[in-house]
């Protein structure tokens, strides 16, 4: 199947901007194959109020009028807090150049995050794929607020997690990724909701790599869009160059949209998905898909949900051609 959908995808972009986050939204604001609804932001890569704000600016930059709405500010439960990742994105969330997005023309939305969730889902049943790139804490109110719209969402992808494949394992302990760690139970709610999940975890993203040589062919493109998305990875860059050595970035967020495009890109796994939620394995996804034990088990009774365990990087990455 060619990238060029037919009929555009409706969806609710659930972030925390966050530079794989702009990437991932500039996937979701111009590619033709998607109709971006609304945005969401939730804390995470840095405090709500930041992350609001950036996703707000790369709305306008990217020449999106659509509500944007602010979200949690924290975890479910406040003992899971933990320091943002100022390390990684900077201090402004978009590696110093959070200052030159162009300034909103519409005002915040006045709802909450999940309220909006759940208004525009139930406004059209069916429709709106809800994707999520953020600690999943928007999702997990939106489905306490009204449990019905699992059923009406038509399905969620999440970028989160981490199962093990090709030596990918967590990336802030040794088993759990930062989106899950951030809220590991919201992110159980969310697993085990009577709605279609697709994880799209580190065992992908990280095979995933935007090189230097890709991120630079945005610069000159969208109207200087591209030019603040190339300043905007150099901090990044810089981070994963130091810690992993992979002379570009991990195309983290931007798979989690890339899999609607180019399903065909990903091999996935069936089966239910618990999150260890204490212990010194808090914050691991795991994945009963083999049903090992049967019947009487932590992921017993559970849906099942796709995990993805494969991916065609250059499918993913050739998407960013398709854009400005």
């Amino acid at each position: 199947m060619d990238s060029q959908i037919s009929s555009p995808i409706p969806v609710i972009f659930d972030t925390d901007p966050g530079i794989d986050d702009a990437l991932a939204l500039a996937l979701l604001a111009c590619h033709p194959g998607f109709d971006l609804v609304a945005v969401t932001a939730v804390f995470g890569n840095g405090p709500v109020e930041t992350t609001t704000r950036n996703a707000r600016g790369l709305t306008a930059l990217f020449g999106k009028d659509i509500p944007v709405a602010a979200g949690a500010s924290g975890p479910l439960l406040d003992k899971r807090r933990r320091k943002d990742a100022a390390h990684v994105h900077g201090d402004d969330g978009l590696g110093g150049v959070a200052a030159r997005l162009p300034e909103p023309a519409r005002a915040l939305d006045p709802r909450p995050a999940h309220q909006l969730i759940c208004d525009m889902v139930n406004a059209r049943p069916g429709e709106i794929t809800l994707v999520a790139v953020g600690p999943f804490t928007n999702l997990a109110l939106a489905l306490a607020h009204d449990a019905s719209i699992a059923g009406k969402v038509k399905r969620v992808v999440v970028m989160g997690g981490a199962f093990g494949l090709k030596g990918h394992a967590g990336n802030v302990s040794p088993v759990a990724e930062a989106n899950i760690m951030a809220d590991p139970e919201a992110a159980d709610q969310v697993f085990t909701a009577a709605w279609p999940v697709t994880i799209v975890g580190l065992d992908v993203t990280q095979e995933a790599i935007m090189r230097e040589a890709d991120l630079a062919k945005l610069r000159g493109r969208g109207d200087g869009a591209g030019e603040l998305l190339w300043l905007a990875t150099r901090h990044y860059q810089q981070f994963y160059d130091a810690r992993d050595g992979i002379g570009g970035i991990y195309a983290h967020d931007a798979s989690a949209a890339a899999i609607l495009l180019v399903p065909e890109a990903f091999t996935l796994r069936a089966g239910p998905v618990r999150v260890a939620l204490e212990g010194i394995a808090t914050g691991q996804t795991i994945q009963d898909w083999r049903n090992e034990h049967g019947t009487g088990t932590p992921w017993s009774g559970h849906p099942s949900q796709q995990v993805c365990v494969e991916v065609d990087a250059p499918r993913v990455l050739a998407l960013f051609d398709e854009i400005f």
